[in-house]
């Protein structure tokens, strides 16, 4: 049922895992400017303003789990789970300081190439998020970032650039990761800095117009220049359910999901859809876009639909259910009674992910590609030091086999790529503790540890499931 040629894998970022934050040339992205947990991370991303002239003492993404000199390393012990494909990201400021640098870091290119070598050495194929969260702080403080129609030119000038160098290495490409979440979190979505702007929807909506301009001019410079060259969109998923089946619920799970799923339909299908008219209209949006950028959306979609996925979300209406409010991977969701929750306050629905699939299938009719889906815990080592985390063994489990049964209805997928595989700094807290991995990684949420790695159980139930291609679950 499941094809060979399905990419099992694994899947980190360059800004949560790297380090060497301005070593070799790399300038400063939007992430390095961010805090740990306890100087108000989660603040910080909806008020960057408060927190940029401060001089903490952690940064939590400096360091990281220094991924930039242990890449050996950590490629070997994840061949150890026999994976097939490896996401990861470049960082945009390591190959462009500034963001729009006219000639590139030679010395950053130099790193990706001994990484991408290193993935084939070891059986792994690469798939590469061109801008994870990483927009040059350069840009920001230059004009706005992707407020600016420059900064098309600048991403596309870097694509361009690290299609060319790593072409033949790299052929799975996404434009940028999880596209929609510049609406909710636009610092660290675009490089946005919002405060005194009078609209901040017109400001954040044009800024995604840029974007994914820019997504589909890198998506016809990539099969230009190598026409095996594979390019995806990325979306943060996970459907809103109604509250009820009251009408009015009904109709506002409806309009939340056309928010989230209006930037898979351009990518997707090359347009704005009909509802976004209304949509702008109402939040007192006016997009400036040419019709040289409207022939380029349309004809230059994305050839599959990559997604995170974490949880479903659910909407209501009235005072009274718009209370008890949940984290839902940076989006607000109500809290479901019907599904568990996390210390994290994220919902547990293993089922979300195969209705997920089932929407977007039904709407895009392009294979989909599974590119994050994880669980952020605790993990605490026995006094021997090993990790019994049979808590990710079932949530993986339970969301392998419900992949399995929305492929079995019909859904084309590529790949199940699960999220962080190495335990690795989480992008909303900056926290160490709540850890994602298959890998153990010792260092603390102050920054405090040896480094090592040590494979938890989940490693071993995994390698089980990837060689026998998800027939052996137990």
């Amino acid at each position: 049922m499941i094809p060979e040629s399905f990419m099992w894998g694994a899947a980190m970022a360059a800004n949560q895992c790297e380090g060497a934050y301005l070593e070799d040339g790399k300038g400063l992205s939007v992430v390095d400017l961010l805090p740990d947990a306890a100087h108000g991370r989660w603040d910080m991303l909806y008020h960057p303003e408060k927190y940029l002239k401060e001089k903490l003492a952690f940064y939590p993404s400096h360091e990281a789990i220094d991924f930039y000199h242990r890449y050996e390393e950590d490629l070997k012990l994840l061949a150890g789970m026999g994976i097939r494909a490896f996401r990861t990201s470049i960082s945009w400021p390591r190959i462009f300081p500034k963001g729009d640098d006219r000639e590139p870091n030679e010395k950053g290119l130099e790193f990706y190439d001994r990484l991408f070598d290193a993935c084939h050495r070891y059986g792994m194929e690469p798939v590469v998020t061109l801008c994870h969260f990483d927009t040059p702080y350069a840009l920001t403080e230059k004009y706005g970032a992707w407020k600016s129609p420059k900064a098309i030119d600048a991403y596309c000038h870097y694509c361009e650039t690290v299609m060319k160098r790593y072409k033949g290495k790299v052929r799975w490409w996404i434009t940028f990761n999880e596209i929609n979440m510049i609406t909710h979190i636009p610092f660290l979505g675009g490089g946005l800095l919002m405060e005194g702007e009078e609209n901040p929807r017109q400001i954040m909506y044009q800024a995604a117009h840029h974007q994914l301009v820019a997504g589909a001019r890198a998506t016809k410079l990539a099969h230009e220049i190598d026409p095996e060259n594979r390019v995806g969109c990325m979306l943060a998923a996970g459907s809103f359910y109604p509250y009820s089946c009251r009408p009015e619920d009904v109709m506002a799970s409806v309009q939340k999901n056309h928010e989230n799923y209006f930037f898979i339909d351009v990518q997707s299908r090359g347009a704005y859809p009909s509802y976004t008219h209304r949509m702008f209209e109402e939040n007192q949006v006016t997009l400036k876009v040419t019709e040289e950028e409207k022939e380029l959306l349309r004809e230059n979609t994305a050839d599959f639909v990559a997604f995170s996925y974490y949880s479903s979300r659910l909407i209501g209406t009235g005072e009274e259910v718009s209370k008890n409010v949940v984290d839902g991977n940076a989006v607000a969701t109500l809290r479901n009674p019907y599904l568990p929750i996390t210390e994290w306050g994220r919902q547990i629905d293993p089922i979300g992910l195969r209705i997920t699939m089932n929407e977007l299938y039904d709407r895009y009719q392009k294979p989909l590609f599974i590119v994050e889906n994880g669980l952020g815990c605790e993990d605490i080592p026995g006094e021997d030091g090993s990790i019994c985390d049979d808590y990710r063994i079932d949530y993986t489990k339970q969301h392998i086999i419900q992949m399995k049964e929305a492929m079995k209805d019909g859904v084309e997928c590529l790949g199940y790529l699960p999220w962080g595989t190495i335990d690795l700094v989480s992008a909303g807290g900056g926290e160490m503790k709540k850890r994602y991995g298959f890998i153990y990684v010792d260092r603390d949420n102050e920054g405090k540890g040896t480094m090592e790695r040590s494979p938890k159980k989940s490693y071993y139930w995994y390698r089980k499931v990837v060689a026998s291609n998800a027939e052996e679950l137990d």
